[in-house]
């Protein structure tokens, strides 16, 4: 049976930050803590083309398992048993139209444990749309920091790298805007058999006008 939490609507509103404009470096254009709920997070989840997606079963929302800082954060679960998939949530965040920036995303991730084996990859995102398939992440192991001026912005790492939070970042040069909407997305996808459990804070989007 597929379990998951809808995120969508709901009676507690997010924890969403908006402080000062697109254009002013020294306050994020986006900020969450989770500490009054889901808010407008949507969910998302892929799998390969061999698997139905109904067949993958997987879970997102608010816990107070634990917290990087304040008392909650964003849970996340996947099974393992396709060594496939990939679940994450999604945020809008307002620009303004036209213009280009210098973006700098940060998310808190925890692991149970440090593990050699790449167990999950961490994915982050930030761009124009929303994820619609896990190609709309970056392949393993690319950070787009040092890539340029990119269609989107972020990064698939390994998580297991140490035993408990852990911060990931990237940088992003973004094309002319042409919308007044940028989508940040962050979630864990599958590499090794086993299910998992992964929890988020802290998240943060800068954006600096060029």
């Amino acid at each position: 049976m597929l379990r998951r939490e809808v995120l969508r609507g709901g009676a507690t509103m997010g924890a969403v930050a908006v402080a000062g404009c697109a254009g002013d470096s020294d306050s994020p254009a986006f900020r969450e803590g989770f500490e009054e709920g889901i808010g407008d997070w949507e969910s998302g989840a892929a799998i390969g083309p061999e698997v139905d997606i109904e067949e993958f079963e997987w879970e997102l929302g608010v816990s107070d398992a634990e917290a990087a800082t304040g008392d909650r954060s964003l849970r996340i679960w996947n099974e393992g048993d396709y060594d496939d998939g990939v679940t994450w949530g999604v945020h809008p965040v307002p620009v303004e139209s036209g213009r280009s920036y210098q973006a700098t995303v940060n998310a808190q991730f925890w692991s149970e444990s440090e593990s050699f084996n790449t167990l999950r990859d961490a994915v982050v995102r930030l761009g124009p749309e929303p994820p619609d398939v896990e190609e709309d992440f970056p392949q393993p192991g690319v950070n787009t920091t040092d890539l340029g001026e990119t269609p989107y912005g972020g990064l698939r790492e390994p998580l297991w790298l140490t035993d408990g939070w852990r911060e990931y970042s990237f940088e992003w040069t973004t094309p002319e805007i042409s919308s007044e909407t940028l989508y940040v997305a962050l979630g864990t996808s599958v590499i090794w058999e086993g299910d998992a459990t992964h929890y988020v804070d802290d998240v943060s989007v800068e954006l600096e006008a060029r």
